[in-house]
């Protein structure tokens, strides 16, 4: 399947065809998806899904499934996406977790888990967070790992223009060689 991390809790691995009940779970949850302020049917279920498996073949990353390892159950979903960001594309982790997961340190958990991938595996020197600026939750987690705000700007989505922030951390400083 490619990709499998582990954290002291969770599995992270590639969503497939048979997440869509637990993904829509997600989605089709207005309160979990408030900050998109779209609700989601049952195609666009499918499409995020789609997008999802898109990104494996093309970047080799995407959001991946985050499971419980003690009841094998999927909380949310965790992981990196390219995304477009005031002109540029930025490497940004993201999480959605199910209402039901929340205040566990999931999200936490999850996310310094594919910060630590992006910078140790693929290389990467900043990893983004794009957060709604009302998203307090998000803002907690974002200032967990370490993130700091670098900007504030509006941006269209489903509902129309938003406040948002972007959050990001850079990778530490690699050690100096020796001769």
């Amino acid at each position: 399947m490619g990709f499998l991390r582990t954290t002291p809790r969770l599995i992270l691995r590639p969503l497939t065809q048979n997440d869509w009940e637990d993904l829509a779970q997600i989605l089709q949850d207005d309160q979990v998806m408030y900050a998109y302020g779209h609700h989601f049917q049952d195609a666009d279920v499918q499409q995020w899904l789609d997008r999802q498996q898109q990104r494996y073949r093309q970047h080799g990353f995407g959001l991946w499934a985050a499971v419980e390892k003690q009841s094998g159950h999927m909380v949310g979903q965790v992981g990196l996406t390219l995304q477009p960001c005031l002109g540029r594309q930025v490497l940004e982790v993201g999480y959605l977790l199910k209402k039901r997961y929340w205040h566990r340190g999931y999200a936490r958990e999850a996310a310094a888990s594919c910060v630590q991938y992006a910078f140790c595996q693929l290389g990467a020197t900043r990893v983004h967070a794009i957060i709604k600026c009302d998203n307090q939750p998000s803002l907690r987690v974002a200032q967990a790992l370490g993130m700091t705000c670098r900007q504030t700007f509006t941006t269209r989505y489903y509902a129309g223009d938003m406040r948002h922030y972007l959050y990001a951390i850079d990778a530490p400083p690699k050690a100096p060689t020796s001769l």
